[in-house]
């Protein structure tokens, strides 16, 4: 497939996408996506609540123009979504300290692009807020799940330092970024350490926003 095609029909898929999130709600409180999860039972138990709110908006919004979830590659990882090409659905907050934000698996999107020419990714840019001194919302999850799960309970064991648990986020704009052999090698590689069976976990690629535009494609603002 030559280039003009596969940048078309990345841009078909963006123009799409657009079209279908416009009305994607925006304000994210807590608590009320959390049972909107539970209710979808749609990873409402996971930490990062956030995050899965917007996979789960994306899901429900751009079907059935998109298949969801999208392609099985290399048998380990499933990517959110496939239309023309394949993308997934990522969410980051605004202010924060740290500009990556974390793609995919090195491998199978190395596999994706030597297959289809492009990956793509649409990354949902937040302004959230942390939970309250007393981590009312981080305790008010953790009864709704029924405690506390093996993982957390093994956190505690290994340290007594918890994260500040997103209590709401705001919705700004959608990033529609592309990837290509053109350009991968401009992103970056994060390292994840190991798995409880000491083997190392797989890398992941991230991008840097600060360096986005050889990547991005359009933006979704809102407001």
């Amino acid at each position: 497939m030559g280039k003009q095609v596969i940048f078309k029909n990345a841009v078909e898929d963006i123009a799409i996408a657009e079209k279908q999130l416009a009305d994607i709600p925006r304000d994210w409180q807590g608590k009320k996506c959390v049972l909107e999860l539970k209710e979808a039972d749609y990873n409402w138990r996971q930490m990062e609540w956030w995050g899965f709110y917007f996979e789960w908006q994306c899901a429900r919004l751009l079907q059935p123009e998109f298949i969801i979830p999208g392609d099985r590659i290399d048998d380990r990882v499933v990517f959110d979504a496939k239309r023309t090409i394949t993308w997934d659905f990522k969410a980051k907050a605004i202010k924060s300290d740290q500009h990556d934000a974390i793609l995919n698996d090195t491998k199978a999107i190395d596999m994706l692009i030597e297959r289809d020419g492009a990956y793509g990714a649409m990354i949902a840019m937040c302004d959230v807020e942390y939970n309250d001194a007393d981590r009312s919302f981080q305790k008010w999850h953790t009864e709704l799940k029924g405690g506390l799960s093996n993982y957390e309970k093994n956190r505690i064991l290994r340290t007594s330092t918890s994260r500040y648990r997103k209590t709401s986020a705001q919705l700004e704009e959608i990033l529609f970024i592309i990837v290509t052999s053109e350009n991968i090698e401009m992103l970056d590689i994060m390292k994840q350490g190991r798995n409880s069976n000491g083997k190392p976990r797989p890398t992941k690629y991230k991008i840097n926003l600060e360096q986005i535009d050889p990547f991005l494609q359009s933006q979704l603002k809102f407001g």
